[in-house]
């Protein structure tokens, strides 16, 4: 009976400690400079040892890119709670939309955010390690994405080029956002960003994906044989 709540206080106490390195990490990078920080710094700020530093980051960069990192978590789970039946386009949209509500939030939350963005986008070292995180956010999108639409990930193109487009969404809002000192809405800006995207990832959504028992939108009918129309007619025919 007391298993369950040692872990989790266990766990509480992880998590504070790994919150309190990141903020006073945060801070100094903000007022000295990425480059000029070092790790014995960031945790004498935090109140740990060097040792301790280590046991929650692997890096300097790592306590950066970690805040973003989150998101990209947060964006695979709220794509997965999404309604099946919505079109690609409007699922990957709240998805994203989920991920950016930390920099449309109007408090402290906010502000952190974009210290971090800016960060990240103006330190090569974090993009380089931000664009890692970026490619496992593709793959795990890729992967929710064919399951809702019955594909292989590892054969079809849709899921990995619709993950991609809807991240590449997500990187250009950052970068508006933070160039913008924050003043534009992130919320505002992810629409836009879809409106642009949501044609094509919808329209090859319906060329692509095999026929389902919910019946298709008319222009995307299949044949009643089951094949895809057009390209297996004509093979045939030439035959």
């Amino acid at each position: 009976m007391s298993a369950r709540p040692d872990v989790t206080l266990a766990q509480r106490k992880r998590r504070l400690v790994s919150d309190e390195l990141s903020e006073a990490a945060l801070q100094m990078l903000a007022l000295k400079g990425f480059d000029l920080v070092t790790i014995d710094e960031i945790a004498a700020a935090a109140g740990v040892s060097k040792r301790t530093f280590f046991r929650y980051f692997a890096s300097k960069e790592d306590v950066v890119v970690r805040f973003l990192a989150d998101l990209g978590s947060g964006i695979r789970a709220e794509l997965a709670a999404r309604p099946v039946q919505e079109p690609p386009s409007v699922a990957l949209r709240h998805a994203v939309l989920a991920a950016m509500a930390v920099c449309a939030d109007r408090s402290d939350h906010a502000d952190r955010a974009l210290v971090v963005v800016r960060l990240i986008l103006r330190t090569p070292a974090l993009r380089a390690r931000f664009l890692e995180h970026q490619a496992q956010w593709r793959d795990d999108l890729a992967t929710e994405l064919a399951q809702r639409l019955g594909l292989d990930p590892g054969t079809d193109l849709y899921p990995r080029l619709a993950a991609g487009m809807a991240l590449t969404a997500f990187d250009t809002v950052l970068q508006r956002w933070s160039a913008g000192d924050g003043a534009e809405d992130p919320a505002e800006l992810t629409d836009r960003s879809f409106a642009v995207l949501g044609p094509a990832l919808d329209a090859a959504e319906r060329r692509d994906a095999p026929e389902q028992g919910a019946a298709p939108s008319p222009a995307a009918d299949p044949p009643r044989s089951g094949k895809l129309p057009a390209r297996p007619r004509s093979f045939r025919e030439h035959e």
